[in-house]
């Protein structure tokens, strides 16, 4: 019976072990989660300044992207306007050529007014070299030339724009 006794008292003793370590863990656990919850004046701070650095680099961003839209922009309307000029030049030597083509009268006025509009760009291809021909057909060399070398400026002229205009794509 004695044994029995000291049995008893020695897992009663166990269990009271086990019930007041387990109150302990809950109240240590709760004191951390408590104190975890609530940030400290410095991590406070330190949160904000890292929360304005992060806000102040999100506008800057935005103003250089704006700023980068806005300059892409004004390339592409200059791109527009020197793509328009070029077709328009295209055009008029292509008719040029047609009319040396089928060898159109100097004297009709439609002739005299394409001639006199594509001389300033003809002007430096004029004679560079012969336009061989056939009964009443010519083909002018020269003006094809121009024509070439009109489309390798255009290409040029936007592949300059494009370089400009080219977006920051980076972090």
């Amino acid at each position: 019976m004695v044994d029995n006794k000291l049995e008893i008292e020695e897992a009663q003793r166990a269990e009271n072990y086990e019930a007041i370590k387990s109150n302990v863990k809950a109240d240590v656990g709760g004191e951390i989660s408590a104190y975890t919850d609530r940030p400290t004046v410095s991590e406070t701070a330190q949160t904000q300044d890292l929360a304005m650095g992060m806000r102040q680099k999100a506008i800057s961003e935005i103003a250089a992207t704006d700023r980068e839209v806005e300059r892409g922009r004004f390339m592409a309307r200059i791109s527009q306007f020197v793509d328009y000029t070029f077709f328009l030049i295209y055009g008029a030597l292509a008719i040029r050529l047609l009319l040396e083509l089928f060898a159109a009268r100097e004297s009709a006025g439609f002739v005299k007014f394409i001639k006199s509009v594509t001389g300033i760009f003809y002007a430096p291809f004029a004679g560079i070299v012969p336009s061989p021909s056939k009964e009443d057909f010519t083909l002018a060399l020269p003006i094809i030339i121009a024509i070439v070398a009109y489309m390798v400026l255009h290409l040029a002229i936007n592949g300059l724009l494009k370089l400009f205009a080219q977006r920051k794509t980076a972090i």
